[in-house]
């Protein structure tokens, strides 16, 4: 297949809602960024772009959360991701927003074109409306109760707790969160996307033509949706938030996000083609680009089915590969920013990068891990313990270890420049590890057009690793002690050492896709611009030259210790308590009652609320706060994991009866599953206490 004219990279479009965690990171733009500056380090013609979703019910909902308005919620989530991006090494060419006026012009168009074409349909349906707000009902405005699982609290489009995906009809008892009342169905008019018009092109671009070449998630998400039979799509909705709807009788309407975000990716290369001097429409319209969409596994469906029949519509290129992830959790748990068990990147890089104990290279050690365990094929799982591995194990014992040796003994037994080599003498072992290195640029070259980021990584890693074992065996610090008797012996320890050098300079390149500062670390050591690490050069033995003066070592990466990563699990254990106990506990004396929205009868019945006995409690290992109980509910005994060590010791509540929720779904906590919730009532200092009856009574007994 011939190699691509220019490539045009994209990241999903983040909301700009709120802080965004690790997962976000691991799914979509560290493999992005890895990819554009491989590209790029090839010398190819590459735009990588992305930017801040700002529209959709996400960002008002945000602006009430936090007593503010939508403006000012994007003006300061948008600066602060783009800055996260930068910390974190991810090197967009342009980060763009929904936001600018380009944008909404470029949105607008978009839908001018496919409304004038016939393309669109429009259809009037009945929706939920708030009477007393006066307002249509997003999704996203509507709770209720959840069909699958009975949680009291899901929205509209989704479930929170079981993650199942919903519509505002399917909830029941739906009320509106805008007045807490029951929304009525009335009619309004939007315009439609006819998804089911292209179901015979997207079964044959999809599941025949990439077939071969996309991840099977991808396809598999794709096909079930496919053969499910697709439905037209609303492109338009009733909200005051958004790129307003460019027709006259459109008014009180903005386009759906989902409409509006992709083409974000368009209209930020606009923008990128004003700052640069260049056109962007070649990046669009020129078949010869190749267009690739990283995104996470929530966003198949848009970026595969739904963006390309609207760029198929418009006139543009299609996506060449959409290399989609599943999703990371955290110590054994989902990552949830509703429950506070999520790493932010903004608490990693105050944690890691500003507070000097490593700076940017920690950056790297969070890029390293993060591709390590890669979610490319299925969910995976970022441990603290395996975090500090990967970095003590890995980039400071093998990577970081190999690099200082052999900086060490050049400036220890050869004068701190490059010596020479001496194909006299040369022996298999040479050979071997020169044939290793050649090889292995090789090997990264494929995986990483293939998107295997995690396999191409190991591969480098790997060389490091041949690294060490060659100079091991060849043991120049004891080939030194002969040089007294035997002058002749230099030679056999210039060999090692020159092609330790140049095997450190293959690295560098290698690794920098990956590890951008490290690479540049490696440079600034090795005194070579940082031209050196286009790959063109990986493989090569004539990196360095004979004679050139390095400079002295530096340590690429530090330990990290285990109070570190106790610090880390303590903090996120923490904050994950202090919310669950925002959410669970009953407050009996708090100096301003909120009041929440009127119930029927029938939803108070749905909760289980009966007598049990705490027959034993005992610390959570390494956490503070938790406490593991077991409770006599009479019928049987169950452990529920409550965040109330701080106010009673194991001792003073064994014994005690309580009231337990019993039918609340199971959840880990700290690796422990609790099956269920103990009531408490906090005073107005902040105190805890059980809510039990006067008198002792069975366990099992119902409380009504």
């Amino acid at each position: 297949m011939n190699q691509p004219k220019r490539y045009l990279i994209t990241a999903a479009l983040p909301y700009a809602n709120g802080q965004k965690h690790i997962g976000h990171l691991a799914g979509a733009y560290l493999p992005a960024d890895i990819y554009a500056r491989y590209l790029k380090s090839q010398k190819r013609d590459v735009v990588f772009v992305c930017g801040s979703d700002e529209h959709g019910t996400a960002i008002p909902i945000q602006a009430t959360k936090e007593g503010t308005t939508a403006r000012a919620i994007i003006d300061k989530y948008h600066p602060l991701m783009e800055q996260n991006f930068k910390d974190l090494g991810i090197a967009f060419d342009i980060y763009h927003r929904t936001s600018d006026p380009l944008h909404h012009e470029t949105a607008q168009e978009f839908f001018t074109k496919l409304n004038n074409n016939g393309d669109l349909e429009i259809k009037e349906s009945e929706q939920y409306y708030d009477e007393e707000a006066k307002s249509f009902l997003a999704d996203r405005y509507i709770k209720g109760t959840c069909p699958n699982c009975s949680f009291d609290s899901a929205y509209g489009d989704q479930c929170e707790r079981c993650g199942k995906s919903l519509s505002p009809d399917e909830l029941i008892n739906p009320v509106s969160t805008l007045s807490g009342k029951a929304p009525v169905k009335k009619p309004t008019k939007h315009w439609y996307l006819p998804l089911d018009r292209h179901e015979a092109f997207l079964r044959e671009w999809i599941l025949n033509e990439h077939a071969n070449d996309w991840r099977a998630n991808v396809l598999g998400q794709c096909k079930s949706w496919i053969d499910g039979g697709l439905q037209p799509r609303a492109v338009t909705r009733d909200l005051d938030w958004g790129v307003k709807v460019p027709l006259a009788d459109a008014e009180g309407k903005v386009l759906y996000v989902w409409f509006d975000a992709p083409i974000g990716y368009i209209s930020a290369t606009k923008q990128w083609a004003i700052n640069t001097g260049n056109d962007w429409k070649p990046y669009w319209e020129d078949k010869d680009t190749k267009l690739v969409h990283f995104i996470g596994k929530d966003n198949i469906v848009f970026h595969c089915i739904i963006f390309p029949v609207m760029l198929k519509l418009h006139g543009n290129i299609l996506p060449a590969n959409v290399p989609s992830n599943e999703f990371m959790n955290l110590e054994g748990d989902k990552m949830s920013t509703s429950r506070n068990w999520k790493l932010d990147m903004q608490d990693y890089i105050n944690d890691f990068i500003n507070k000097e104990n490593g700076g940017s290279q920690m950056a790297d050690v969070l890029r390293y891990y993060l591709t390590q365990i890669a979610p490319e094929t299925k969910d995976s799982e970022f441990m603290w313990k395996g975090f500090q591995d990967a970095n003590n194990s890995e980039l400071v014992s093998i990577f970081g270890n190999f690099v200082n040796r052999t900086f060490v003994l050049m400036h220890k037994l050869c004068g701190g420049k490059v010596p020479a080599f001496h194909q006299d003498i040369t022996d298999e072992l040479d050979q071997f590890t020169i044939t290793e290195i050649k090889n292995t640029a090789v090997k990264v070259t494929g995986l990483l057009e293939e998107y295997k980021f995690r396999e191409a990584m190991f591969e480098v890693i790997n060389l490091a690793r041949t690294g060490n074992q060659y100079m091991q065996k060849k043991e120049p610090w004891i080939v030194a002690k002969r040089l007294a008797e035997d002058p002749a012996a230099q030679k056999s320890i210039d060999n090692c050492l020159h092609i330790c050098l140049q095997l450190t300079a293959n690295l560098a390149i290698l690794i920098n896709p990956f590890l951008p500062f490290t690479a540049k670390k490696m440079c600034h050591m090795m005194k070579v611009v940082d031209k050196m690490l286009e790959w063109e050069n990986a493989g090569s033995m004539k990196l360095l030259s004979v004679g050139y003066t390095l400079r002295a070592p530096e340590l690429l990466f530090r330990k990290i210790e285990d109070s570190e990563m106790m610090e880390q699990i303590e903090k996120l254990n923490a904050a994950s308590v202090k919310k669950e106990t925002e959410q669970s506990v009953v407050s009996s004396e708090q100096k301003t009652v909120t009041v929440k929205p009127e119930i029927v009868f029938d939803d108070f019945a749905k909760i289980d609320l009966k007598v049990g006995t705490i027959v034993a409690a005992e610390k959570v290992e390494k956490a503070d706060k938790l406490l593991k109980l077991q409770v006599d509910l009479g019928f049987e005994t169950r452990t529920i994991v409550s965040g109330i060590a701080m106010h009673f010791s194991p001792e003073e509540i064994t014994g005690k009866q309580v009231t337990v929720v019993t039918n609340l779904a199971p959840r880990k906590m700290r690796g422990i599953e609790s099956n269920g919730m103990i009531l408490m009532a906090e005073d107005a200092n902040g105190k805890l206490h059980f809510i039990n009856p006067e008198e002792k009574i069975h366990p099992g007994s119902g409380v009504s």
